[in-house]
């Protein structure tokens, strides 16, 4: 398949479901990581961006998806460079013990699409990419590892009838 015509970037979204509220003892570990894991994220090869709180440094006082559910949304320079970091540095011991702080998912948590070289994604913008991989499962502008797609296959289909302009 051909490249893109613009260069672009991927961005992320994934969410949980917490057990316990943030300031609990039993989600210590948790909070206690975020520092460690997101200064990792940052001095990551293919990092971008991370959405961070006003005044804070990190996301987890925003909740657009309910008062229990904390958001990540990044950005990464491939989809390659994303799936180093989440799963092949120190971003992997924390993924395993999630149970420990986060419910179960009953439904798609993680969802990537390509933007744009330079564009910061909204969390409205994310939140809508998520509600779409849900609602009609992966496809170029809503997708997963596991059901990828390429940003040449996301431009095509931002040139058909129902794509979507803020796709890359």
């Amino acid at each position: 398949m051909t490249a893109p015509t613009r260069p672009v970037h991927l961005a992320q979204l994934n969410v949980a479901r917490l057990r316990h509220p943030l300031d609990d003892p039993r989600v210590a570990p948790f909070v206690e990581a975020l520092d460690p894991v997101n200064a990792a994220a940052d001095g990551a090869p293919g990092f971008v961006w991370r959405l961070v709180e006003d005044g804070g440094a990190d996301a987890t006082g925003l909740r657009p998806l309910g008062d229990d559910v904390i958001v990540n949304l990044s950005v990464w320079e491939t989809q390659e460079a994303l799936w180093d970091f989440a799963y092949r540095s120190g971003h992997l011991e924390v993924v395993r013990q999630r149970r420990d702080w986060f419910h179960r998912h009953v439904e798609a948590h993680l969802v990537l699409w390509w933007v744009p070289a330079g564009h910061v994604p909204t969390v409205a913008e994310a939140v809508e990419r998520l509600e779409d991989l849900r609602a009609h499962g992966p496809s170029p502008r809503a997708f997963t590892f596991a059901s990828s797609y390429t940003a040449a296959e996301a431009e095509a289909a931002e040139h058909t009838p129902d794509g979507d302009s803020a796709a890359v």
